[in-house]
């Protein structure tokens, strides 16, 4: 193919999420959507690996006989078990469905640095999983044993079946809605409400001094999906606001359907963790957490709240807290960045 040296350059008044022109090259200036160059930035500076922590007090804990209820170690397993499939299908979404139909560079940027992080979560996994001398092939495969995981994972897989066709394209109408509702499902549902109650478990754990490696990975880990999720949300407006003609009543609807559908399937799974409940905690206090948390949801995209019920727990806004001074020979210190200020 010739050279063209005299192509006009980009016109950032053309720049759109998806629907933008030619993405075969990224071309990142000029710049239009700055969200996704900042996500992409925290995130450089925010880099962690799991190997950097230490597990030896909680190999300890694992071990002893006393250290854990039978309780604790169910809700414990059933988190991994969760975490350890939520994590791979958002890979998938992120580097087989979203990002050959996004057409700007900046939000292709962080996408690239998002399906790595979430590589680095699995592998967060396998490393407490093998730390603790856990049975590597029942905790991986518990999503297909337990039911309220397979019931979380299949409502994603099944809205974004369409998206992951090979033949799948955005420029309709109801392909762009359908585009649209995968960065609804995994950022406010996958990401922003069935990872929240896996999270508060662990911090459960953090705050009784128990599996405090574990924790803090999970705390990483939340830190990173807490970014995800603020990501998915500025895409989404973005998207709005490109494309308003996509936002409808009927869809709007839809997607507040949709949250309330997982909403139910969130505190079943909690009563799958905590059959009796344990640090406090019980499914009737998740059912509450989960309907505060889908609220929030919901207001970041401008959908209305259905519940309005407050937090129960209040301890979770210290839990997303890292900027902790730890003992550099007990561990890492928690605020790990290169550069900038961490921003949630």
């Amino acid at each position: 193919m010739p050279i063209n040296h005299g192509a006009a350059p980009v016109d950032i008044n053309s720049r759109k999420i998806i629907n933008g022109g030619d993405a075969d090259v990224m071309q990142l200036y000029p710049m239009k959507h700055h969200f996704a160059w900042e996500a992409y930035m925290a995130g450089n500076s925010n880099h962690w690996l799991p190997t950097e922590i230490s597990m030896q007090r909680d190999i300890e804990q694992w071990k002893s006989m006393d250290a854990l209820t039978a309780d604790e170690r169910k809700a414990f397993e059933t988190v991994l078990g969760f975490f350890t499939t939520a994590d791979s299908i958002a890979a998938n979404n992120v580097v087989l469905a979203v990002y050959k139909h996004v057409t700007s560079p900046e939000c292709r940027m962080y996408l690239l640095r998002q399906g790595y992080e979430e590589a680095i979560h699995t592998h967060a996994y396998q490393y407490i999983v093998e730390s603790l001398g856990m049975d590597e092939s029942r905790i991986f495969n518990m999503y297909r044993e337990v039911e309220s995981i397979y019931n979380k994972d299949n409502l994603v897989l099944n809205l974004n079946e369409g998206i992951f066709d090979p033949h799948f394209k955005t420029g309709t109408f109801e392909n762009d809605q359908k585009f649209l509702e995968n960065i609804i499902v995994f950022s406010l549902i996958m990401e922003g409400i069935f990872f929240y109650s896996s999270f508060a478990v662990m911090f459960g754990f953090q705050r009784q001094n128990k599996l405090t490696g574990s924790a803090e990975q999970i705390q990483y880990i939340m830190r990173d999906e807490s970014q995800h999720l603020n990501f998915g949300v500025n895409m989404v407006n973005t998207i709005k606001e490109e494309q308003p003609e996509l936002w409808t009543p009927e869809f709007q609807q839809r997607m507040v359907d949709l949250v309330k559908r997982a909403v139910v399937l969130e505190y079943t799974f909690a009563t799958e963790v905590f059959p009796k409940g344990i640090f406090g905690m019980n499914a009737d206090g998740f059912k509450q957490y989960i309907e505060h948390i889908a609220d929030r949801r919901l207001a970041t995209v401008g959908l209305p709240a259905q519940y309005n019920v407050p937090n129960p727990f209040p301890w979770m806004s210290e839990a997303v807290d890292l900027n902790k001074e730890k003992n550099f020979f007990e561990t890492r210190v928690t605020e790990y960045k290169t550069g900038g200020q961490l921003n949630w």
